[in-house]
């Protein structure tokens, strides 16, 4: 379940083709002003077969066209890299090793995250129907899968932001729902050399 809601945290700042088209094109142009983002994340997670959410803290870092670092800090220590099609978990000694345990949806919308952030973004038109509300400073993006197969599982997500995003709402088919909201969000400044190495950034 960690990679499923980190695979969502990569939601948080990429290019769509939305029914409001210039809404979409400002919310696109402020996001794009910050090519590198830090934030603090919690991520409570509703279950109706849980008799309490479960709660999550940590901190990520996001860079268009390289990819995001997710770490979990708290109930567990943990740090997940997604790159352009892979997928890998960084240990203590600071060296990467591949997730194989099925992770391929992850590496694949990772991929396409990618390419949206590039100004691609016929795929996630093809995928969701996209719709935009409010203003460039205070706006929601709601996405409804268009295919049947990917409805059963996924009721929609939503994205609400200002400069940067705030939070990302999972809703699934099954009743749960995940929320992910964002703190102290800001430009990342300079990289650690473990961070640039990892993202592949010379």
């Amino acid at each position: 379940m960690r990679r499923l809601i980190a695979f969502f945290a990569l939601l948080c700042a990429f290019a769509v083709h939305a029914q409001s088209p210039t809404l979409t094109d400002d919310v696109l142009g402020h996001l794009a002003k910050h090519p590198q983002v830090r934030a603090e994340f919690t991520q409570s997670r509703d279950n109706p077969a849980l008799a309490a959410p479960q709660i999550s803290h940590g901190d990520l870092l996001f860079v268009i066209g390289h990819g995001m670092v997710w770490h979990t800090r708290d109930p567990f220590e943990d740090t997940l890299v997604f790159t352009s099609g892979d997928t890998s978990r960084l240990n203590a000694q600071g060296k990467l090793e591949r997730v194989r345990d099925g992770n391929r949806g992850v590496s694949q919308v990772s991929g396409m995250l990618q390419s949206l952030l590039a100004g691609k973004s016929d795929d996630a038109a093809r995928q969701f129907t996209i719709s935009a509300e409010g203003t460039p400073g205070h706006w929601t993006l709601h996405f409804v899968p268009r295919q049947s197969r990917v409805a059963k599982v996924l009721a929609g997500i939503t994205l609400k932001g200002d400069d940067f995003l705030q939070s990302i709402e999972v809703n699934l088919a099954s009743g749960e729902r995940t929320l992910i909201v964002f703190a102290n969000t800001r430009d990342a400044g300079s990289l650690t050399l473990v961070e640039a190495k990892v993202l592949g950034i010379p």
